[in-house]
């Protein structure tokens, strides 16, 4: 599937000339490097953050205490705040935001391993979220998160 996302979207973005920012959390720049694993990729992807702790979202990406708080890092209210802030603080115009608990521990009743949070921000919108649950080991949680990342970002541009 990715086989087909990537070179799609990057089609996308090179017609439009827009850029892409992306903010990782479980994925840990995984988005990113797939982007610029692409020749020529330095025409429309801009930056990656990779903010695992709840410090680095606030410190990079401006994510608010009080979000991190009341929601939890794997929330998408987190996740919208992520792709907002990956905007404001790049030159894109659209953002990708991942954060979950890929495992094997962390997880919770609430927020079992496998769940992932994902935002979506393209300048002058609003922010699309939303939230997964995948199935499988650490690796397997990751790649699908991925794919589901990129995939979400081609839905936002078209």
């Amino acid at each position: 599937m990715l086989d087909y996302v990537l070179p799609a979207l990057a089609d996308v973005l090179k017609a439009k000339g827009w850029m892409l920012a992306t903010a990782e959390s479980c994925t840990g720049g995984w988005i990113a490097k797939l982007c610029t694993d692409l020749a020529g990729s330095s025409t429309w992807f801009e930056r990656g953050f990779v903010t695992y702790s709840n410090e680095a979202k606030q410190d990079m990406l401006g994510v608010k205490a009080e979000t991190l708080a009341q929601h939890g890092a794997v929330s998408e209210a987190v996740t919208a705040e992520m792709a907002a802030g990956a905007l404001q603080h790049s030159r894109a115009q659209v953002a990708v935001s991942v954060s979950g608990i890929a495992g094997p521990g962390g997880g919770t009743a609430t927020k079992p391993v496998g769940t992932v949070c994902f935002g979506w921000a393209v300048q002058g919108g609003e922010v699309r979220t939303a939230t997964r649950h995948f199935q499988g080991d650490r690796e397997a949680v990751r790649a699908q998160a991925v794919q589901y990342a990129l995939s979400g970002v081609l839905q936002a541009l078209r």
